[in-house]
């Protein structure tokens, strides 16, 4: 009898071939693959990836990993299931290599370590088995959860159980069972526990999805939809926070305008929700997220918003106070680059430094990073850090793990915590500055470069502009999207951005560990090759699919991106 699993591929997939590579090689059936077409597939995979890694310049991905010595942790499966502080009953497991690891990064960021679970402002975190993305949404569910008033409290029928088993002479214990509740907002703030998020233009995408993922409403929502023709900055209610100097600015945010829309909706009663960035993905800039906790903080004081008291049960006078606000700080890249920056700085070893970004700031609830950027783990993965006192922990505790379930998954990565231990092991503070700053090096060699090559070709093109641009301190270039054959060769990020009402499509390195002056060169070399810029016409398929409604008959809500956050 035949199967679909016996045919071919071929065509099935077109246009998501790549050059380099025969795809037909890794077609499986039912019986698998013979010994000698596996090895000959795995040969050419050996081949291809040893080719791109070779040229990657486009991504904040380290292609410098070294970490053969781990290789024989590959035969096992290490599971770090549960809260990395609770040794739990799955013992083939690396929380001892985990524990040190958020320890160093607690001491990088300035927050209390060691995590103590009794001291409300020391730190609590764990190595996430995703990249940032991960922290951002544990971080996010959060801030949702804590600004809306929720919190675990004993279900009362508990004690009613144990006290009948008790009365009735009968063995054994009534089991803890805990249950979400959900504190009134008061009668005179109908809006207290409804949270309103604000991120800038230049936010990773990830941050978009999980606002859709969690249904928190962002202030273009709201201001949409409540508050027609009363945004702050002049109408229409922009769709996200406006980054300074707009598609063609550094790619921060725009402090001011912030500022602005947050108070809007501070005297309001509306708890806020704060995403700002520290590296963001295509132009890797820095929020000044100290200033904007300077800036909001009379606002916060204002409203009330500083520290509220947070009522659950009236009548029994169960309550906490909080904060009215959440400040999470997605630093993918920079939260781990950026710290051995402001160590350079201090040394004299580099005029710039960064915005304080860290635990420093009493305003800063939770931080994410990657552990793939800097760091160069294999795959991805990352660091989420809070305070103690905002941890919300949840419901479930299940006893066959032995560890409270406080993270987002269930089941963790026990490699990544062994591979981000290993390099720090092989990394001092002083090691690290020195690669921070020839990285630096690298970024200021790649613009030198791009801008005499504009210079070179603008003499025999004058309509011909290569956009090169640079934000301060960004381990990024930004210049004009070269041919396909140049993006794939350099496997480049590409992106289009709408600048004085005109579309840039644009191509950025990345000047990780990997990327050498020899590889720049090749690059420019071939930058500067007759008709490297010329582009192939393609059809602009989201103008061909796009499905509109007429205004005023739907309701506003998230506004989603399609271009302009890299990683396309």
């Amino acid at each position: 009898m035949s199967s679909d699993r016996t045919k071919s591929t071929f065509g099935a997939y077109e246009g998501l071939d790549v050059t380099g590579i025969d795809t037909e090689l890794f077609h499986l059936s039912e019986e698998g693959l013979s010994e000698p077409a596996r090895k000959t597939a795995l040969a050419a995979l050996s081949t291809y990836e040893a080719t791109q890694k070779d040229l990657f310049l486009g991504y904040q991905a380290n292609q410098y990993g070294l970490y053969g010595d781990l290789a024989q942790y590959l035969t096992l499966h290490l599971n770090n299931i549960g809260d990395p502080f609770a040794s739990g009953n799955f013992t083939v497991n690396t929380k001892m290599m985990e524990r040190p690891v958020l320890d160093y990064y607690a001491s990088l960021w300035n927050a209390r370590w060691p995590h103590d679970e009794k001291d409300d402002e020391s730190y609590w975190g764990y190595v996430l088995t995703m990249g940032s993305t991960e922290g951002n949404l544990y971080g996010l569910w959060n801030a949702r959860d804590y600004l809306a008033g929720k919190v675990l409290l004993d279900d009362p029928k508990t004690a009613a159980r144990a006290a009948a088993m008790a009365a009735n002479g009968l063995p054994g214990r009534a089991l803890r069972k805990l249950i979400w509740h959900q504190a009134p907002a008061p009668a005179d703030n109908p809006n207290a526990y409804t949270p309103v998020a604000f991120y800038s233009e230049d936010t990773h995408y990830s941050i978009i999805k999980i606002m859709r993922i969690l249904g928190i409403q962002t202030f273009y929502e709201l201001g949409s939809n409540l508050f027609p023709g009363q945004c702050p900055l002049g109408d229409p209610w922009p769709e996200e926070v406006p980054s300074k100097g707009g598609a063609a600015g550094p790619g921060c945010v725009d402090v001011d305008a912030l500022v602005k829309l947050v108070e809007f909706f501070a005297q309001k009663g509306y708890p806020i929700i704060l995403c700002l960035n520290y590296g963001t993905t295509f132009k890797g800039a820095y929020d000044d997220v100290a200033t904007i906790c300077e800036r909001l903080q009379p606002i916060f004081q204002k409203y009330g918003l500083e520290s509220r008291k947070v009522v659950y049960d009236p009548k029994k006078g169960l309550s906490d106070t909080r904060t009215g606000f959440w400040i999470h700080v997605d630093g993918a890249l920079g939260a781990t680059y950026m710290p051995f920056i402001e160590m350079a700085h201090k040394k004299g070893l580099l005029k710039e430094q960064g915005p304080v970004f860290d635990f420093r700031l009493p305003y800063v609830h939770s931080i994410s990073t990657s552990g793939h950027k800097w760091v160069g783990a294999p795959f991805p993965t990352g660091i989420y850090m809070t305070r103690v006192k905002y941890q919300l922990k949840p419901p479930s505790d299940p006893a066959y793990i032995g560890s409270p379930d406080t993270t987002l998954a269930g089941s963790r990565s026990g490699i990544a915590p062994a591979v981000l231990w290993d390099y720090l092991a092989r990394h001092s503070y002083d090691s690290q500055i020195q690669r921070a700053l020839r990285c630096e090096e690298m970024a200021q060699y790649t613009y030198t470069a791009l801008l005499k090559l504009q210079e070179r070709l603008k003499a025999e093109q004058p309509d011909l502009d290569l956009w090169v641009q640079r934000t301060p301190l960004a381990l990024t270039v930004l210049f004009r999207q070269p041919r396909a054959e140049i993006v794939s060769k350099y496997t480049l990020s590409c992106e289009s951005l709408v600048v004085d009402g005109h579309q840039r499509d644009y191509a950025h390195l990345y000047m990780m560990e990997h990327v050498t002056q020899e590889k720049i060169d090749s690059l420019i070399a071939d930058l500067g090759k007759p008709e490297a810029f010329k582009l192939t016409p393609k059809a602009d398929a989201e103008q061909q699919d796009a499905r509109t409604v007429t205004p005023g008959t739907a309701r506003r809500t998230l506004h989603v991106p399609h271009v302009g956050r890299g990683w396309r």
